[in-house]
């Protein structure tokens, strides 16, 4: 069963003639890793939107079609209900942090939702705990670094365990360690909690091999949905101006000159392209 599902969704900006989503079909059953991906402008992040209420219920428009999400009518409820289901990190972390220190914004969510203490401060020491950030505890956020704030703020969505993690191009600001920790984090979160992790970025090189699903996107709508390599070894990611992985890239140069033999799935990794030239 989809725990998200869009069907036949469109969606226009108030004030826009454009369309920004258009005809979206889309399923994400639970449990999956999928990673959305696209040129700048072609509705990654107006689709994330749309999955935890902040389209329409923040940003007006026209709307057609449908999007449910843990089974709910995104439009028949209100953020504060779909946030129990969807935890959306945007992708500038510091813009959605309110309070004073690290600890103060992972509880922040919790009281909102109105739990006894004990169990609030129950839930900071286990985010803090898994997330590794224990040493920031006391810090504003508005001193930790690009990678630092967004722990913080995946933290701050776990704690209210959400069965969807989405996020809005969490590595887009961030340098290649910073970007590597971010990845690794996702990876042992979607391991060992089972959430469903969403994510609209344009770097696949350390997204690729962990993804069960790459959807590709383009003027609003999607061009591609598939398993990483099936839709990596077409050329409709180049064509639409998404960086394509160096390992894939040189892959295909290979077969192009008849040095790989025909069938041979594209290497997502590294050592898979060594592999496979062994």
């Amino acid at each position: 069963m989809a725990i998200v599902e869009f069907s036949e969704y469109s969606f226009r900006y108030a004030g826009s003639e454009r369309y920004a989503l258009r005809d979206i079909n889309l399923e994400i059953g639970k449990g999956e890793f999928v990673v959305i991906s696209g040129p700048s402008g072609c509705g990654k992040t107006t689709l994330l939107r749309s999955m935890n209420g902040l389209i329409p219920h923040f940003y007006p428009g026209d709307v057609k079609g449908d999007v449910r999400v843990c089974g709910m009518r995104v439009v028949d409820h209100e953020t504060y209900e779909l946030a129990r289901c969807v935890g959306l990190v945007f992708q500038d972390p510091e813009s959605q942090m309110l309070t004073l220190s690290v600890e103060r914004e992972i509880a922040f969510g919790l009281r909102y939702m109105g739990l006894p203490r004990d169990e609030i401060w129950e839930r900071v020491e286990w985010a803090l705990e898994a997330l590794g950030i224990e040493g920031l505890r006391f810090k504003p956020p508005s001193e930790l670094s690009g990678g630092e704030q967004q722990k913080v703020a995946i933290a701050s969505l776990m704690v209210m365990r959400p069965q969807i993690l989405a996020l809005d191009e969490p590595l887009s600001n961030l340098d290649p360690m910073s970007s590597m920790s971010i990845v690794k984090l996702l990876k042992e979160i979607h391991e060992k909690f089972g959430a469903t992790i969403i994510i609209a970025e344009h770097r696949l090189d350390l997204l690729a091999p962990m993804a069960t699903r790459l959807v590709l996107m383009n003027d609003g709508r999607i061009v591609e949905d598939d398993e990483p390599r099936a839709v990596l070894a077409k050329d409709t990611a180049s064509k639409i101006g998404v960086g394509v992985p160096q390992v894939v890239r040189i892959w295909k140069t290979l077969r192009e000159r008849g040095l790989l033999e025909d069938g041979l799935k594209p290497p997502l990794t590294v050592s898979e392209l060594v592999s496979m030239l062994r």
